[in-house]
């Protein structure tokens, strides 16, 4: 085999190698759960069930989304009446798409999920102030506490 060839392969494997290293690293940090930094949740603030209630029953203009996975929805077809439902991972996405991407970064905007200690509606949160909202709150004990404060609901639609 000449040198020129030999140099090609050589290099090919390399590079292979490198990007199977790369792949491989990527599969690691899949494994390994995202938590959220603790000075990046110093900035978010919670409501109460209570407090929601109160603005959605005098309409004013707040935006809701539920970032419930499926498996934290469960069987219950229902989500918090005006609520806007969006898979945590696509979030960031979403708000370039309608209707999200319309609302105004300084209007109230409020997370909510079906984790232990709203984990995805803060990392939701998260994503939002990232992305220029000014008035982020999470719902505090999410979708458990809002069924208790028997706060109001309506169906969600089919296909989400």
């Amino acid at each position: 085999m000449s040198f020129k060839k030999c140099g090609t392969w050589a290099c090919m494997f390399f590079l292979a190698g490198l990007s199977m290293a790369d792949g491989a690293t990527d599969s690691v940090a899949a494994l390994v759960p995202v938590e959220v930094a603790p000075s990046s949740t110093s900035q978010i603030e919670f409501i109460t069930a209570e407090e929601l209630k109160a603005k959605i029953a005098r309409s004013q203009p707040i935006t809701i989304i539920d970032v419930r996975s499926v498996t934290g929805m469960g069987n219950d077809e229902r989500k918090i009446k005006g609520s806007i439902h969006v898979k945590l991972r696509r979030l960031k996405y979403r708000l370039g798409l309608p209707p999200l991407r319309d609302v105004p970064r300084d209007r109230e905007v409020v997370t909510y999920c079906a984790c232990p200690s709203d984990e995805a509606g803060i990392r939701a949160a998260q994503v939002l102030l990232d992305a220029g909202f000014k008035r982020v709150r999470v719902l505090k004990g999410g979708w458990v506490v809002w069924q208790k404060a028997n706060g109001q609901i309506e169906p969600t639609p089919r296909g989400i």
